[in-house]
């Protein structure tokens, strides 16, 4: 087998992130770089704030968890310092994109051996989560599991072969075998017998339940004390404050257990939590969630030999078995006061059950498990170069992903307000005479889900305030009484008609419904739900083929969320039966399209067949879409190579002149999306290459030259002349370019967009 690998990194989060990922990282690191003192061990951090942490120069390169750049940045960082091998700690909440998806970009370009930590294993994934496991297998050289469930899982639902598994133990700090009567003089505990829940608070540690065993544990043995150890998780702080805490603290209240319940609201050092480790008798997991496949808590406690009750997670069940401890069902506090009097009343199952556990925990200690971590490690380059990796063989700086202009989100924050984004512009400027309209707050609202689900900048708080202005808007737009949504309002906000086109009242619903499936915010996914529901029911009498293709679009996003809701999915059925029957009344060998003159947003008819067709009994619908976008493509592609969209001024007729001007971003933004659609339909790359030149029209590789997007203000000229670009930047041109933007960002990176080859 090789030596020991020269540069060794790992990525998770570290210290002094709060988090128990960070934890492992750190311990991880520092003892692998104590086992191979010759190796170089470095770490990269997850970063979950802006403004970062104070970490120790063992960190050598930061990421933000949101920014999808910095992945890439990272990578960059992986493979020009010739890491030998990266160790990655895999938990969906510390990464970024739709199931923690942004490492997947990272994990595409970097060069060396990857040997994957996963700290969860679902046996139940959501589509995403499934997605990106399967991926994260596939990239991985090596994959190690701390428990023999988790092994289980990866081959039975991911098709994981067990030959690429580890199965290595949660590493623990080395604690000496004592009294606990040692420690607890300090705690002003002494006399005292000491249960112990520690950890970051929330709702999941099941401590309720633990709180109310104790008057029935008391009225047996009246000197137990119960300390809960750790400060409330701080992404449960920053939602919902110390509700939880609070709660606890009036339960223990309640229940006339005050006395007997000790809260150390703080993060302690590992030294700190050694100390209240060894003041322990009993140690309490009440843990709510059977799918936990590992827990550092009860590792720590185990392996210094520590009696233990617990509910029956899975790491629990593994850990506890063979009388290492007492397993309790899941929200049971009269079991759990059984549990802890069975070993209060038993002093020898009490000393017989420390014993055994103490005994376990010497392979776990983390000198122990740094030398298995640095076998697999040793594995993992053997094989790599047994067998190397194709999609590495020829990796070069040209092959790397497309680079997008960075986000710049500055004119869309100027053209907007507290009552929503303006329509117009005068060169940069809101122009306020004409108002606002629901297709732009549409338009923005929906650009806001994307950005929000991509991640990085702006921050999170500043896309939730203009999401939620926008929002509003289209909760104001909606008329109660007739179900549409009314579209023009003055600067004065003052509503200028009672309903829209159809055209308007669609793009509403595909907001609304892009916010009740895309939406983190809870409010604004119950409101967008509340107003697609509202609004859907009017689309049957609606005649506009647009208005029907956006709110196939809206449909989709909806159902994506609800499922189940059997007359939004009668409405598709419906709706794609139109656009094909339309299609099949015009279509010709030289024209296959829907009507006899390709007008205005052409390529949203082709999407909404693309998107919406597979989920309906129509088996031509996908074929059509294809078809006919292929057509679009065609007519749409000058001779060198570049998009050139139908222009507005004239459209294009059958048997006559295409106009060529003025072109419209929105014609560019709609080819981009119907493209990505396509190449998610079909894995055919072509699609993508499509995409990306009808992106770069925004850019400059149009008819003129010029790009259309200033990337000093982040606005977009609303169209493109014969002559030149108007150099008035309105919504919906600007929100054109950011959303087509958002949208290759996606495909790009998103685990959507992996071929299905990739190595």
């Amino acid at each position: 087998m090789d030596a020991t690998p020269p540069r060794i990194a790992f990525l998770g989060g570290y210290l002094p992130r709060l988090c128990g990922i960070a934890t492992f990282t750190h311990d991880l690191c520092e003892a692998v770089a104590a086992a191979a003192p010759d190796s170089q061990c470095y770490a990269g951090a997850m970063n979950d704030r802006i403004e970062a942490y104070d970490y120790p120069p063992r960190v050598r390169f930061e990421l933000d968890e949101k920014d999808l750049d910095s992945y890439r940045r990272a990578a960059d960082f992986l493979n020009f310092n010739n890491a030998d091998v990266l160790c990655v700690q895999h938990e969906f909440g510390i990464y970024g994109g739709p199931a923690g998806s942004h490492l997947l970009a990272l994990l595409k370009e970097v060069r060396m051996p990857v040997v994957t930590t996963l700290h969860t294993v679902l046996r139940d994934p959501n589509p995403a989560q499934r997605k990106v496991m399967e991926e994260l297998i596939r990239r991985s050289d090596r994959l190690v599991v701390m428990a023999r469930k988790g092994a289980e899982i990866l081959r039975e639902t991911y098709g994981a072969p067990d030959a690429k598994v580890e199965i290595i133990l949660h590493g623990i700090p080395d604690m000496p075998y004592l009294d606990s009567s040692f420690y607890k003089a300090q705690f002003g505990v002494e006399g005292r017998t000491v249960l112990l829940t520690f950890g970051l608070l929330g709702p999941g540690k099941g401590i309720e339940y633990a709180i109310e065993a104790l008057p029935e544990i008391v009225k047996r043995h009246p000197n137990v004390v119960y300390l809960v150890l750790g400060a409330t998780h701080p992404h449960l702080v920053a939602r919902d404050g110390e509700s939880y805490r609070l709660g606890l603290e009036r339960l223990a209240e309640d229940r006339g257990v005050k006395d007997h319940v000790i809260f150390y609201n703080r993060f302690v050092s590992l030294e700190d939590l050694k100390e209240f480790i060894g003041a322990t008798d009993i140690y309490l997991t009440p843990y709510l969630n059977e799918a936990q496949i590992t827990s550092g808590t009860l590792a720590y406690v185990f392996g210094a030999g520590k009696a233990v009750v617990s509910t029956p997670y899975w790491h629990a069940q593994e850990l506890l078995a063979e009388d290492r401890g007492i397993l309790v069902p899941f929200r049971d506090p009269q079991a759990i006061a059984q549990g802890v009097c069975a070993f209060l009343d038993d002093p020898d199952c009490l000393r017989r059950t420390r014993e055994k556990a103490y005994g376990l925990g010497r392979a776990m200690i983390w000198p122990a498990v740094a030398q298995r971590y640095l076998e697999t490690f040793q594995l993992a380059r053997t094989e790599r170069r047994a067998a190397p990796r194709s999609a590495f063989a020829n990796w070069t700086l040209a092959s790397r992903p497309y680079d997008l202009p960075p986000l710049r989100l500055d004119h869309v924050v100027r053209m907007s307000d507290a009552t929503g984004i303006i329509q117009h512009a005068s060169f940069n400027v809101p122009n306020y005479h004409e108002g606002y309209c629901t297709d732009d707050n549409a338009r923005a609202f929906i650009l806001c889900n994307l950005l929000d689900e991509l991640g990085g900048r702006p921050p999170s708080e500043n896309l939730d305030r203009l999401a939620t202005s926008y929002l509003a808007f289209l909760s104001a737009a909606m008329n109660r009484e007739t179900g549409r949504f009314r579209n023009f309002m003055s600067h004065g906000r003052s509503w200028l008609e009672e309903a829209g086109s159809e055209d308007s009242h669609a793009r509403g619903l595909w907001a609304v419904g892009t916010g009740a499936g895309r939406s983190r915010n809870a409010g604004h996914r119950r409101l967008s739900a509340h107003l697609f529901e509202h609004g859907f029911p009017v689309l049957e009498a609606f005649s506009s083929p647009r208005a029907w293709a956006f709110a196939l679009l809206g449909i989709q996003e909806y159902l994506s969320a609800f499922p189940e809701q059997a007359e939004v999915k009668a409405l598709r059925e419906g709706l794609v039966q139109r656009l094909v029957s339309l299609w099949k009344g015009c279509a010709t060998e030289n024209w296959p399209w829907f009507e006899s003159t390709a007008t205005y947003d052409n390529a949203r008819l082709c999407q909404a067949l693309i998107l919406g067709g597979p989920s309906t009994s129509n088996p031509e619908a996908l074929e059509i879409g294809l078809r006919s976008l292929r057509w679009l493509t065609s007519i749409q592609k000058t001779q060198s190579g570049h998009f050139r969209p139908i222009g507005c001024n004239g459209f294009y007729e059958r048997d006559g002149a295409h106009a060529y001007f003025d072109q419209q971003p929105v014609e560019a933004q709609a080819m981009v999306s119907a493209c990505l659609a396509a190449h998610r339909a079909t894995r055919d790359e072509s699609w993508l290459r499509e995409a990306k030149r009808a992106f770069e029209w925004f850019l400059g590789r149009n008819d003129l030259g010029l790009p259309l997007y200033d990337s000093s203000s982040g606005g977009c000229g609303d169209g493109l002349h014969q002559d030149r670009v108007s150099e008035n930047q309105g919504a919906e041109s600007t929100l054109a370019f950011h959303l087509s933007r958002a949208e290759m960002n996606f495909a790009e990176h998103s685990i959507e967009a992996l071929p299905d080859n990739a190595s």
